[in-house]
Order: C-alpha cells, then sequence, then structure tokens
C-alpha cells in the first residue's frame, strides 16, 4: 500500500476517533472544526466561543457546545420556507 493511501487512512481513522470524544484540546478543535488554530485563539481571547481553563492555562473545548457554536445562525432554505409558508397559510385559512 502507498503512503499517500495510508496517510488518507490514518486520517480517517483519527477523524473516527475525534468524533467519540466529549471533550477536546485546543488542538483537536480547531481540527474538528476546520478554523485555524490562530483564529481559534482569537475567538477564545473575545469570548466568542465557549471553552474552559480548567487548570487557567490550558483550554478545553465541550464538543456539544462546539457544534451548537457551529449550528448558529442557521439559514434556511428555499424549500424550507416555502415549507413553511404553506404551513402557516394552512394554519390561518380558517380564521
Amino acid at each position: 500500500m502507498n503512503n499517500l493511501k495510508l496517510d488518507e487512512r490514518l486520517c480517517r481513522i483519527e477523524k473516527l476517533l475525534l468524533g467519540n470524544k466529549k471533550v477536546l484540546s485546543f488542538d483537536e478543535a480547531a481540527d474538528y472544526t476546520g478554523i485555524s488554530k490562530s483564529y481559534l485563539y482569537k475567538l477564545t481571547s473575545l469570548g466568542k466561543i465557549p471553552f474552559s481553563k480548567p487548570g487557567g492555562k490550558i483550554i478545553y473545548f465541550d464538543k456539544d457546545k462546539l457544534d451548537k457554536w457551529m449550528l448558529q445562525n442557521q439559514r434556511l432554505s428555499e424549500f424550507e420556507i416555502e415549507q413553511s409558508a404553506i404551513n402557516y397559510i394552512q394554519k390561518n385559512k380558517h380564521k
């Protein structure tokens, strides 16, 4: 097996293992979110992203809170907007 395929397989295995963790280190959080380490540090220093510093130095992230943070400010698709409008009209048709 060539090195490229082996590296790809190792990367997939690491991602699977990372998906099972609840608490992530700073480096793991950067990998998990796809955010650069410098920008992630900026987000933590500005208090824009949820994190913990139990010992006062090392930064940890709760994976569930990261998921919620990444999914905030969702935008509805055109289909979802249309469905919502149809449901609203049907619900208020008899008023």
